[in-house]
């Protein structure tokens, strides 16, 4: 394939440390988690996330849910989030699968109100964060409403099932297969076939980079023009050792452990497979990823690396707090990149 052509759109200048007011929001985020209730919940989680066997890795996966769920409430009440959730009629549709069973996997739809009645839309198609073991599609509805307000295109939020109960490569199966369906019917879903995005972020970014690596297995990458994997979940990185990595990436490396063997079929069989860890993917199938905006040297190589987009001075998923000032410059970035290279 073509080499892509980047327009070099994002140079945000580094500066090593966080932005003020995330470094105010981080401090009060960790005073909360170490009050002694917060402090002896985390350390029961601990504990059970350093044992290896089914009943932990049930219980890791129930304490992390109930985890998930009251944090996301919390983003979820930003003034900015009501304001665009008014302006968006949302409905649920379901796509029909087989490769795990009869399954209709879930996918909330987003329409911006301005957009009713207009045909040929272009189309954001995503897959929620959560380590792909924990929360759901609603739970990112609030981001997503900003999302598709603000670059007035149709959001697809897709609730793919989650791990340990369905495992690698079915999750990402989910996700393929709401792909396929909402190019296949995009005339009567109000979408431009040809300005189909696919995204995610954290666990959710995985997703999207294990279908792109079965787009790019079948040949099938023309499905759509741009992904943006966010912040993802890419390798085993985590299983390396702690000395050699940075104070954030030891912060909870064992808990990234756990998460992935809870996703893996079979760890050990699955341990070269790009679709359980996508930045094992060979340089032959990189060549065939859609336009891509992420962190990643070898895509650059590749040739399928449209951008590269670093935010400073913030945090994994510290962009849910929209008024900071690097999440309105992430907001900022990913309206160019969608009116640059989708629209």
């Amino acid at each position: 394939m073509p080499r892509v052509e980047s327009k070099n759109l994002f140079n945000f200048p580094l500066q090593g440390i966080m932005d003020e007011d995330v470094a105010k929001l981080m401090a009060g985020f960790m005073e909360t988690m170490y009050k002694d209730e917060a402090k002896e919940a985390r350390a029961k989680m601990e504990e059970v996330r350093d044992k290896d066997d089914p009943e932990s890795d049930l219980q890791y996966v129930k304490m992390l849910r109930g985890m998930m769920e009251p944090m996301m409430k919390l983003f979820s009440g930003q003034p900015k989030m009501k304001e665009c959730a008014e302006q968006i009629d949302a409905t649920v549709m379901h796509v029909p699968t087989t490769h795990d069973g009869d399954f209709r996997v879930p996918v909330e739809v987003y329409t911006p109100k301005k957009l009713a009645g207009k045909k040929a839309n272009p189309a954001y198609i995503y897959a929620h964060g959560g380590g792909a073991v924990a929360s759901d599609a609603a739970a990112s509805r609030p981001w997503l409403d900003v999302i598709a307000v603000e670059n007035e295109l149709v959001a697809f939020n897709v609730d793919y099932r989650l791990a340990p109960e369905t495992k690698c490569p079915n999750n990402v199966k989910d996700f393929y297969e709401a792909i396929k369906y909402i190019k296949n019917n995009s005339e009567s879903l109000g979408v431009d076939p040809e300005r189909i995005a696919i995204g995610g972020d954290s666990g959710g970014g995985y997703i999207c980079l294990g279908a792109m690596v079965l787009l790019a297995r079948n040949d099938e990458t023309d499905l759509v023009k741009l992904a943006i994997p966010g912040i993802p979940m890419v390798d085993d990185y985590c299983f390396s050792s702690p000395e050699c990595m940075t104070k954030e990436e030891r912060f909870d490396y064992k808990g990234m452990r756990k998460i992935w063997k809870l996703i893996a079929a079979d760890f050990e069989a699955q341990n070269s497979d790009p679709l359980l860890f996508p930045g094992k993917a060979s340089d032959e199938l990189l060549e065939k990823f859609p336009p891509t905006i992420i962190l990643a040297n070898r895509l650059r190589r590749a040739g399928r690396l449209l951008e590269l987009i670093v935010i400073p001075g913030i945090p994994h998923t510290g962009t849910l707090h929209i008024d900071l000032k690097a999440s309105k410059m992430d907001l900022n970035a990913f309206k160019t990149a969608i009116n640059e290279y989708l629209i």
